[in-house]
């Protein structure tokens, strides 16, 4: 990988194209003539869309299309690390089936606060799994790509190989007082949004659930590396078809969780994203998978009721991700997003009697 991350459009060149590939295998003789780019600046990193011309007698695999996304990492109150970078360059380099996209390239800068990584551009072939309606195929796709991604770093003992741990009390409380307030903010303004007894059970919740997270660490397996962010924007699937998926955007803020129960990547895409309904004509069906997949890919000792627990007390976070849109008061521009997500997530836990696990 290049030593220098990308700051601006100017430093993309054939120049630079030519070292990457060359570094990475993929443009074995010859070098990169030609590249087209077309920008697309977002609300929290630059895209480009590259297409590559190569001299003669080029030889390699010499992907024509490729994405380039450049991230400031530090985001106002919030900063995101490297975490994206080693989700492609390190965590799971040689993990067979891994539900990532090639990288070519990926370079954080802890001095500048930035980073840049080189993918495939799969926009001929994947679009994001929030164009389509969920079915129980994609879920069972989603179920044996996340296995494959939470077996490799399963367990207390594996996560330390990858130098993380898992989170102590004090992470796991600044977790939930950072999303605490937009609760509050949520009841007093709009009550007319929830169910009758939601606000009660919002109040216990908060009150009661993160003494549940806290005693969950004392045994860690079940714990892995997780994505921490599986919304369907996340997600790409095929545009006929559900494989291969794609999992994107793994970019955890500071306060962030990046190792917990490895279910709760399954429970957040489900639960905050699927239709009730459907959600609960399926959602059994594919926990089963995924518990099916987990003990193919080595997992031991952890029981089906064990993984139903986890996954009720990963619903209940739920909330607290709906009400992150809400820290600073009502957020009434992504009203659309967070609302249904909040909606979702207590039916869920109505539905599922999470309750029972902090009461």
């Amino acid at each position: 990988m290049t030593s220098q991350v990308l700051s601006s459009r100017e430093q993309i060149s054939s120049e630079w194209l030519t070292q990457v590939l060359i570094r990475s295998g993929a443009l074995t003789n010859g070098e990169v003539a030609a590249v087209e780019i077309n920008a697309d600046d977002r609300r929290l990193s630059s895209i480009y869309r590259l297409r590559i011309a190569y001299s003669e007698k080029s030889d390699g695999a010499k992907p024509t299309y490729l994405f380039l996304k450049t991230v400031n990492a530090d985001q106002d109150d919030d900063f995101f690390g490297p975490s994206e970078v080693t989700y492609y360059v390190r965590d799971y380099v040689g993990v067979d089936g891994a539900p990532l996209i090639r990288c070519y390239d990926g370079v954080f800068s802890a001095e500048q606060r930035r980073y840049h990584l080189l993918l495939d551009d799969l926009s001929d072939s994947h679009v994001e799994a929030g164009t389509k309606t969920p079915t129980l195929a994609y879920g069972l796709a989603l179920a044996e790509a996340l296995a494959c991604l939470h077996a490799h770093w399963w367990g207390a003992e594996r996560i330390a190989q990858s130098g993380d741990r898992l989170p102590s009390a004090a992470q796991i409380d600044r977790f939930v007082a950072i999303t605490r307030p937009g609760a509050g903010h949520i009841v007093a303004a709009m009550p007319d949004q929830l169910q009758p007894h939601w606000p009660a059970a919002l109040a216990e919740l908060l009150e009661r659930h993160p003494a549940a997270m806290r005693a969950r660490t004392a045994d860690g397996n079940g714990f892995s590396l997780i994505h921490g962010d599986t919304n369907r924007t996340n997600i790409l699937v095929p545009r006929t078809g559900d494989r291969p998926l794609y999992l994107i955007d793994r970019q955890p803020f500071d306060w962030s969780l990046t190792v917990w129960l490895a279910v709760y990547d399954l429970a957040i895409a489900v639960v905050l994203d699927w239709d009730v309904d459907l959600r609960r004509r399926h959602e059994m069906d594919i926990l089963r998978h995924y518990h099916a997949q987990l003990l193919a890919r080595g997992v031991s000792n952890y029981p089906w009721r064990q993984l139903v627990d986890d996954y009720r007390l990963s619903v209940a976070m739920g909330v607290y991700v709906a009400t992150n849109w809400c820290r600073d008061g009502i957020n009434q521009q992504m009203m659309h997003v967070w609302l249904p997500k909040l909606q979702k997530a207590l039916t869920a836990c109505d539905d599922l009697n999470c309750r029972a696990l902090w009461t």
